[in-house]
């Protein structure tokens, strides 16, 4: 599986997703009880590696902040879809 399942993120733990293998970065959060929010969605989409160094993920987020707040927005509202 590429990634897991971002439908309801917002309010999930991080490294939450009990189908998934994360990397131990994200685990770590998780085990810290870190849950994602907006805020931390877009710092995370602008920089994966720089909020979680070791992240095993390979890609960025949108370098555009309006590309990423209507990201955010979308993976937040599912009505929206």
């Amino acid at each position: 599986m590429a990634g897991p399942n971002l439908a309801g993120l917002i309010g999930r733990p991080i490294g939450g997703d009990p189908g998934f293998d994360y990397s131990p970065a994200l685990k770590q959060a998780a085990a810290d009880g870190r849950h994602w929010d907006r805020a931390k969605l877009d710092t995370f989409l602008a920089d994966p590696e720089e909020m979680f160094p070791g992240l095993w993920m390979a890609m960025r987020g949108p370098a555009d902040a309006d590309d990423r707040e209507a990201l955010v927005r979308f993976l937040a509202d599912p009505a929206s879809r």
